[in-house]
């Protein structure tokens, strides 16, 4: 077990991540957390370990322009990619840890996040924080992964580097953005973080779909901090990658591929 390892997104990472993973896995869930939010009165919107911008994109593409838009994210090489990439218009980005959000209490109407939240060290402490930068009345909404199990690239490819590190097999995967999807200890952790209400959460189905076994395997085993568990084992990448491509085409078959993916989307008012 490496968590410290676990929330570091540099070097290729964010490159691989943009082009793979956003796609393949991301796309279809910004939409639908930005859907969720466009009936609510809103001025100031906070967003929490943007990543390289998928959700920060959705929201600039649908909020009017007198919706102001903060995206934050831990790993500035993240944000860098974000930036790059820019938005149809103007976003302050800004490098921020989620635990200690460098803004005044009761400044923003909505924090939102996108598979993030399971990356926090201290999840209650972050939420802490998402609720004293929120007005009364407010929203926080954030999605996480279900269970690795439902997620069947991801399952895929842990499971075939099992084969690779059978002794030791890598299992950031199921550990971190398959880890956080039970419905009470979101709520707790919630509750500890201060919120008052009882959060609403809903379960999402949606498919993963790629031209070729390859995408997913470069995305989960090169473009994740998975790619770190790897190099670490003293293994190539592109053993790993080759094995995990293996896999998903016994599975899926030759060609395009389609699997599915399923999250949680929590929402609690402030």
């Amino acid at each position: 077990m490496n968590p410290s390892t676990d929330k570091i997104f540099a070097g290729p990472i964010p490159q691989l991540y943009e082009e793979y993973l956003v796609p393949m896995i991301f796309e279809s869930y910004a939409a639908d957390l930005v859907n969720r939010m466009t009936s609510r009165p809103l001025a100031r919107v906070l967003e929490i370990a943007a990543g390289t911008g998928v959700v920060t994109r959705a929201l600039a593409s649908v909020l009017p322009e007198s919706v102001s838009i903060v995206a934050t994210d831990l790993n500035q090489p993240m944000l860098d990619m974000a930036s790059k990439i820019g938005t149809q218009r103007l976003v302050e980005w800004r490098q921020a840890d989620a635990m200690q959000l460098p803004f005044e209490d009761a400044t923003f109407d909505a924090v939102v996040c996108q598979f993030g939240v399971m990356f926090f060290p201290d999840k209650s402490k972050a939420f802490s924080e998402a609720r004293r930068v929120l007005r009364p009345g407010g929203v926080f909404m954030f999605n996480v992964w279900d269970r690795i199990e439902e997620n069947e690239f991801a399952h895929t490819v842990s499971t075939a580097l099992e084969t690779l590190f059978p002794k030791d097999p890598p299992r950031f995967m199921a550990r971190t953005p398959h880890g956080y999807y039970d419905h009470a200890t979101i709520a707790q952790d919630l509750k500890i973080g201060g919120f008052r209400s009882a959060p609403r959460i809903n379960i999402v189905a949606a498919r993963s779909q790629a031209t070729s076994a390859q995408i997913p395997a470069i995305a989960y085993c090169q473009g994740t901090p998975l790619r770190s568990e790897i190099e670490a084992r003293g293994k190539s990448l592109g053993e790993a990658t080759d094995i995990a491509e293996s896999a998903i085409a016994q599975r899926f078959g030759l060609g395009s591929v389609d699997g599915n993916i399923q999250a949680h989307i929590v929402t609690i008012e402030c």
